[in-house]
């Protein structure tokens, strides 16, 4: 049995290989899971630099944080819009990594074979201050991010 058949996705992956992945790989896609609020508020990754940006759709709808039903056919759409392959990597991202996982499922359960959900996601967890951002994922390991 695969890890992808026993996870429901094919795993997790450090926010540093991500951002190689899209460096090298023209295939390759990050869809943040996070909220509008999180976006506008929090930041979301820069992949300009890349020639590349990252997809938006929320897996969660804020403020009452109900999972979206319509988030496999948003995403879906959003995919097919820009010429994402169901055998491209797909890298998902929310703020700590629960909410990308479950979007990874998801997503592999309607033949994407290839959904990773970012280790640490976009701020990590809290540190012993109460702080995110500071021990894993993506602002923790440097990757450029903005906010608006």
């Amino acid at each position: 049995m695969s890890a992808t058949e026993t996870r429901g996705y094919a795993g997790d992956v450090a926010a540093t290989e991500v951002w190689k992945d899209l460096q090298s790989n023209p295939a390759a896609v990050l869809v943040d899971v996070r909220t509008m609020a999180e976006w506008n508020y929090v930041g979301i990754p820069a992949l300009g630099s890349l020639d590349k940006r990252p997809l938006l759709v929320e897996w969660q709808m804020f403020p009452s944080m109900a999972v979206d039903q319509d988030f496999v056919a948003k995403l879906e759409t959003a995919l097919v819009e820009a010429g994402v392959a169901t055998d491209a990597p797909i890298y998902f991202l929310c703020r700590s990594g629960v909410r990308s996982k479950a979007a990874a499922i998801a997503m592999t359960a309607t033949g994407y074979t290839r959904c990773l959900n970012v280790e640490g996601g976009f701020e990590g967890p809290l540190d012993h201050e109460g702080h995110r951002g500071r021990i894993t994922g993506w602002k923790a390991s440097g990757l450029p991010w903005a906010q608006s």
